[in-house]
C-alpha cells in the first residue's frame, strides 16, 4: 500500500500499523517527510516500496473509480452505443485490468496467441508472466535471473517456452512451467532491442545495439548460435522474419531496412532508405508488407520486395518507440513520445485502407511498449509507470488518466532538500531506501554505509562489483558519483550517474547517510510498552 510514514519506534505510529512503508529517523523527517507528505497528498511521491499485487490492484480500482466514476457495465460507463440485443466487443474497462507488480518502467509487452497470458519486461531486471483471464490479472511467475533491464520478450509458438533479452546482451530461453531457465545464449556485445520468432519457432533472431543481428537455433540440444548478420552502420533496433522464414528484415538507427538470408546470414540488399533512424518494424500477416516507425515521428508501410512506399501515416510529434499488430480484425498500433520527450501518443490504424481509428494521448509518459488484447478491443501499453496500463480501444472510452502518482518518484523536486532531490532524480528509479524494500534494478540502499559492496543477499551483483573490495562510506559513495560508476567500478551494472557539482554530491551523501541508517532498537522498557 502506498504511504509515507516512519517505521517502528516513531512517535505516534503504532508498531503494527500496516501502511507504514518508509522507515526514517526523526532528523530525516524534519528535512523531507513534511514536504514529502504534502507532496504525497497531492499525488506526488519520491519513493515507495512496491505493494503486493492484490493491494496495488485494489488501490488501482479505487483510484480509477475516483477519476472516472462508476465502472458498472452499460452505456453510461462505456460510451457504448450498441443496439439492444447486441453485445459490445468488450465490456467496460474495469479498474484492475492493469498489470501491477514490477518495480520499474515497462519496456516490453507480448500476449500469447490465445490472448490468455502476457509477458512483460521491465527496467527492474525482471520479466513477468501474467494470467489475463483473472480479474485483476494474476502474476503466474517472475523471471528474475537477468543481469540487465528487459527490453524484449517473446512467446515461442508452442506457448510453453519464452525468450527474454535486454541490457546485458544475453538471450534467455525459459520453460514457462515452473518456470525454468533453459539456457542463456551469449554473443551480442550490446543491449538486445528486439526479438523475432521464425514461423515454426525453430529459429529466433535478435537485434542489438552492437550493430548486428544474430540468429539462434532453438531446435538443437542445447540451443545454439546461428549466423551473425553484420553491415548496419548503427544500432539495430528491430528485426522480423519473412513469411517463409527464409529471410530476415532488419531496421537500424542508420535509417535503412535491410534483407538477409536467414540460413547463411548473407546480405541481400537494402530494402528501404528512410534517412533517419528507424526504431520499430513489423511484417503484416500473410504478406511481405512492412510497417515501420522512425525517430522523426514518421511511419509508413512499404513493400518488402520492391521497397516501394505504399502509404505514409500521420506523423507523430516525437520519436515512434513501439508497435503492435493483430491479424484479426487487422489493426496496427504505433506508440511514441511527445515533443521534447513529454508524454506520449498511441494511434490505432486499420490495415488495408490505413484509416486512423483511434488516438490516445498520455500526457505523462512515452509509450515504450504495446500489445493488443481482447481481439483488438483493448491495448496494453508500457512507459514510465511501474505497471502496464490497459486502454479500452473499442467501444471507445473517454480519456482517462492512468492511475498512479504523477510526477513519479524520479521526477519530483518541489519542496525537497538538495540531497533528497538528487536521490529522486539519480537513484530512486533503481533503488529503494526501505529495509524490506523490494529490489528494483538495483538493491535496497537500507544499511548502505559500512556495508561491503556486492554483499547484500538475494541480489545478482556483477562480478566487477563483488570483487571491487569497496566498503561504502561517505568517501566511497562520493567517489562513485563524482567519477561515475563506469570509471569507479568498471564492468558494473550501474548506469551512468555522474554528478559534476561537488555541492550536489555532498548533499546526496548526507541525505543517503541519514536516510539509509537503520533505526536503533528501542530500550527494553519501550519494547515492553509496544
Amino acid at each position: 500500500m502506498w504511504g509515507v510514514a516512519a517505521g517502528r519506534g516513531h512517535r505516534g505510529v503504532p508498531a503494527r500499523t500496516k501502511w507504514v512503508i518508509v522507515r526514517r529517523r526523526r532528523p530525516l523527517d524534519r528535512v523531507v517527510a513534511g514536504p514529502l507528505l504534502r507532496a504525497f497528498v497531492a499525488g506526488v511521491a519520491i519513493c515507495y516500496a512496491a505493494p503486493s499485487h492484490e493491494t496495488a490492484a485494489r488501490e488501482e480500482a479505487q483510484q480509477t473509480t475516483r477519476l472516472n466514476g462508476s465502472h458498472e457495465t452499460g452505456p453510461s460507463a462505456t460510451g457504448d452505443t450498441t443496439r439492444q440485443g447486441e453485445k459490445p466487443r468488450v465490456r467496460a474497462a474495469r479498474a484492475g485490468r492493469n498489470l501491477v507488480g514490477h518495480g520499474g518502467p515497462i519496456h516490453a509487452i507480448r500476449v500469447d496467441r490465445a490472448g490468455r497470458r502476457a509477458l512483460t519486461g521491465s527496467f527492474d531486471y525482471a520479466a513477468m508472466l501474467w494470467d489475463l483471464q483473472a480479474r485483476p490479472p494474476r502474476v503466474i511467475a517472475r523471471l528474475d535471473e537477468h543481469d540487465g533491464w528487459i527490453k524484449a520478450v517473446a512467446f515461442l509458438p508452442d506457448g510453453k517456452r519464452a525468450l527474454t533479452a535486454g541490457g546485458d546482451g544475453k538471450l534467455y530461453l525459459w520453460r514457462l512451467e515452473g518456470p525454468t531457465l533453459i539456457t542463456r545464449l551469449n554473443g551480442h556485445l550490446g543491449e538486445i532491442a528486439d526479438i523475432a520468432m521464425g514461423p515454426e519457432g525453430r529459429l529466433a533472431a535478435t537485434a542489438s545495439r552492437d550493430r548486428s543481428v544474430r540468429v539462434w537455433d532453438l531446435a538443437t540440444h542445447p540451443p545454439g548460435p546461428g549466423p551473425v548478420l553484420r553491415g548496419h552502420q548503427g544500432p539495430v533496433n528491430a528485426v522480423q522474419f519473412s513469411a517463409s522464414g527464409k529471410e530476415i528484415y532488419s531496421a537500424s538507427y542508420d535509417g535503412t531496412i535491410r534483407l538477409w538470408d536467414a540460413a547463411t546470414g548473407a546480405f541481400k540488399r537494402i530494402v528501404y532508405r528512410h534517412g533517419l533512424g528507424i526504431n520499430v518494424l513489423a511484417r503484416l500477416p500473410g504478406s511481405e508488407q512492412l510497417v515501420f516507425g522512425a525517430v522523426d515521428g514518421r511511419a509508413g508501410v512499404i513493400d518488402g520486395r520492391s521497397g516501394r512506399l505504399i502509404t505514409e501515416l500521420k506523423q507523430h510529434a516525437g520519436p515512434i518507440l513501439s508497435l503492435a499488430l493483430i491479424a484479426k480484425p487487422g489493426l496496427v498500433a504505433l506508440g511514441s513520445s511527445g515533443q521534447r520527450g513529454k508524454g506520449g501518443t498511441i494511434r490505432v490504424w486499420r490495415m488495408g485502407d490505413w484509416k486512423l481509428l483511434e488516438e490516445y494521448d498520455d500526457p505523462y509518459s512515452p509509450i515504450w511498449a504495446l500489445a493488443f488484447v481482447d481481439r483488438g478491443a483493448g491495448l496494453y501499453y508500457g512507459g514510465l509507470n511501474d505497471f502496464a496500463v490497459y486502454w479500452q480501444v473499442s467501444p471507445r472510452k473517454p480519456f482517462e488518466l492512468a492511475p498512479g502518482r504523477v510526477p513519479r518518484r524520479f521526477q519530483v523536486s518541489a519542496g525537497l532538500s538538495l540531497g533528497a532531490r538528487q536521490f529522486a532524480r539519480k537513484c530512486s528509479l533503481c533503488h529503494t531506501l526501505e529495509e524490506n524494500g523490494r529490489n528494483r534494478a538495483g538493491p535496497t540502499l537500507f544499511g548502505l554505509f559500512g556495508r561491503r559492496a556486492g554483499s547484500l543477499p538475494g541480489y545478482p551483483y556483477s562480478q566487477a562489483l563483488k570483487s571491487a573490495g569497496i566498503v561504502w562510506s561517505e568517501e566511497t559513495v562520493a567517489k562513485l558519483f563524482s567519477l561515475g560508476p563506469e570509471h569507479y567500478v568498471p564492468g558494473s551494472k550501474m548506469p551512468l550517474q555522474r554528478i559534476s557539482d561537488p555541492n550536489k554530491v555532498k548533499a546526496l551523501v548526507a541525505f543517503l547517510k541519514e536516510a539509509t541508517r537503520p533505526e536503533p532498537e528501542p530500550p527494553a522498557k519501550e519494547r515492553e510498552r509496544d
